[in-house]
């Protein structure tokens, strides 16, 4: 991937939404709830805020959790990413 966020920011790519409920009901596509899981594609190298440096606490490959209508979202090579702040992410998924 050729995207190279900058300052704080972040390119994440979704995981896909689940297509049956736990009891095993089939969801239409519009009843899917918007996943707020990702995967991180790309970090930023941080930046400068008031003096004080923000150190990148995710780094590429990791899974995260993010804030429900954060960031941006692009197409690139006929993929759907979200540019979005890394305060934006509220953890990370550790398997």
């Amino acid at each position: 991937m050729n995207i190279k966020p900058l300052g704080d920011r972040v390119v994440i790519k979704k995981l896909e939404a689940e297509e049956k409920t736990k009891s095993g009901i089939v969801l239409p596509t519009q009843a899917k709830e918007q996943p707020q899981m990702a995967e991180v594609v790309a970090v930023g190298p941080g930046t400068v805020v008031d003096g004080k440096e923000i150190v990148m606490e995710v780094k590429v490959g990791e899974r995260v959790i993010f804030s429900k209508y954060a960031g941006t979202e692009i197409k690139y090579d006929g993929q759907e990413y979200t540019i979005l702040k890394q305060n934006d992410i509220l953890a990370i998924v550790q398997q």
